[in-house]
């Protein structure tokens, strides 16, 4: 596998590079060993998987606040997404910018999110599935989120919005005395 710094400190966008033969192919998408090369060390403690049905959909801005903040590694296993990491760690000179790239299962991506940022996507198919390891367990009383349509964040959709939930539609905009989140 490679890994390709993305503009927002601390985050990769990570390519696996499968064994092809007439099988079909084998790849791997985590490795100790390889990961540690990227100061990764900490233990994955929790495995989820989420369903898509619409294209169109939002899902997101999601995080957790310390002291169970958590690294994330997400993989698109059917279907394509349009996965977006927002930077929150305070005085961080990418603070509030966000980065987004296409996981699919064709192109075999995956995004390592470190703590301190927000996550979500948009599906960009019907019946999309992603993986999702986390360092952290889930805590909801930590859980927190952002708009998706904060004007202060100012992100691109690249479809109309399909479906979105309650929860996520009313996550408030950014205080404009927010800092970020303090690690």
């Amino acid at each position: 596998m490679t890994f390709k710094e993305t503009p927002l400190k601390g985050s990769y966008e990570i390519t696996i590079e499968p064994f092809t033969d007439e099988r079909g192919w084998f790849g791997r998408f985590f490795c100790d060993n390889e990961f540690k090369t990227i100061g990764h060390h900490k233990k994955w403690v929790q495995l989820n998987q989420s369903f898509t049905k619409q294209k169109g959909t939002i899902r997101g801005m999601h995080y957790q606040i310390p002291p169970y903040s958590e690294i994330k590694l997400i993989k698109c296993v059917f279907g394509a997404v349009y996965d977006i990491i927002i930077d929150l760690r305070e005085n961080s000179p990418t603070f509030l910018k966000y980065y987004s790239t296409k996981l699919s299962r064709k192109n075999k991506k995956m995004i390592y999110v470190p703590k301190g940022f927000a996550h979500g996507f948009q599906s960009l198919t019907d019946n999309a599935e992603l993986i999702y390891h986390h360092t952290e367990f889930y805590h909801p009383n930590s859980e927190a989120g952002l708009n998706y349509n904060d004007p202060k964040l100012n992100i691109n959709w690249p479809l109309p919005l399909k479906t979105i939930s309650d929860r996520d539609r009313n996550h408030l905009f950014l205080d404009p005395n927010f800092k970020g989140i303090k690690l």
